[in-house]
């Protein structure tokens, strides 16, 4: 059995057993136990499985964990400083993908400036893996933030939170900094042009992956929206909605988010197949 693989299992049966037990005993002092397997078991699956991979030996492991806790972290801390300025807007989406997408190209361009060589697939694996770090400490806030409901710490919240973002990470934040940190590489670190480009793509994608669901809001109004729909929308009222639109906006949702990650495969795949 493949090392990354093996160590997925042993993480996901460890995660099964954490809530298994946490709900059976009713143990709080368990829940950072179940937020931080949860967090972490898919991101560092990935730097495992990218260790094993072909790399040069500039990548090694003291790097790779340098990228995925001091860029994971110097990531989180920058954005939740930049984005503290951010006023709810149509551009506050746009402003998250900018800042997300900076600060973990800026952290992977301060973990490798003494590099002396700048091989595209090295960027790729060492920006994947600032991402995934920030992916796992950000996954970590969400699942701690969900547990608190209205009938007091509710478990099942944090597991929907893990399982969701664990599932959704390979296409998130470690595959848009892949993007970047393989054009940058590619540039020989240096900040030129196309790094600049690439960083304003993938914070694009960020933006569209963050405000799918209310662009498939805006689109499902717009094709079966009802006159006393908008009526209740214009005096600043939630209007009900039918089970044809709950349908329509679902697809949208992840018609939108599959379309997204396609996009962004295809550019990794682009960028890997010239660095081969």
């Amino acid at each position: 059995m493949r090392p990354w693989l093996k160590i997925f299992l042993i993480g996901l049966a460890l995660w099964a057993a954490s809530v298994l037990v946490t709900i059976w005993t009713e143990n709080s002092n368990l829940v950072p136990t179940v937020v931080l397997l949860g967090s972490f078991l898919v991101p560092v699956t990935f730097v495992v499985w990218a260790y094993t991979r072909e790399r040069s030996s500039e990548v090694t492991v003291e790097l790779l964990f340098k990228a995925f806790v001091i860029g994971g972290v110097l990531g989180v801390l920058g954005a939740s400083i930049l984005e503290s300025y951010l006023q709810p807007s149509l551009v506050m989406y746009a402003g998250v993908g900018l800042i997300e997408e900076g600060v973990k190209l800026a952290a992977l361009i301060l973990l490798t400036r003494g590099l002396r060589r700048h091989d595209v697939w090295d960027g790729v694996v060492l920006g994947a893996t600032v991402g995934f770090g920030f992916a796992a400490f950000e996954s970590a806030g969400y699942a701690f933030n969900s547990m608190f409901t209205s009938e007091g710490l509710s478990v099942a919240q944090i597991v929907e939170t893990e399982i969701l973002r664990g599932v959704l990470a390979p296409v998130g934040h470690g595959l848009w900094t892949a993007i970047a940190g393989g054009v940058l590489f590619s540039a020989g670190g240096r900040l030129v042009g196309k790094v600049i480009l690439a960083y304003l793509g993938v914070s694009l994608l960020h933006a569209l992956w963050d405000s799918m669901s209310g662009l498939a809001i805006a689109i499902t109004l717009l094709l079966t929206g009802q006159p006393w729909q908008f009526q209740l929308i214009r005096i600043g009222k939630v209007p009900g909605v039918t089970d044809g639109q709950i349908h329509l906006y679902t697809v949208l949702n992840w018609g939108g988010l599959i379309v997204i990650s396609a996009l962004a495969l295809l550019w990794l795949r682009s960028i890997s197949s010239r660095a081969r």
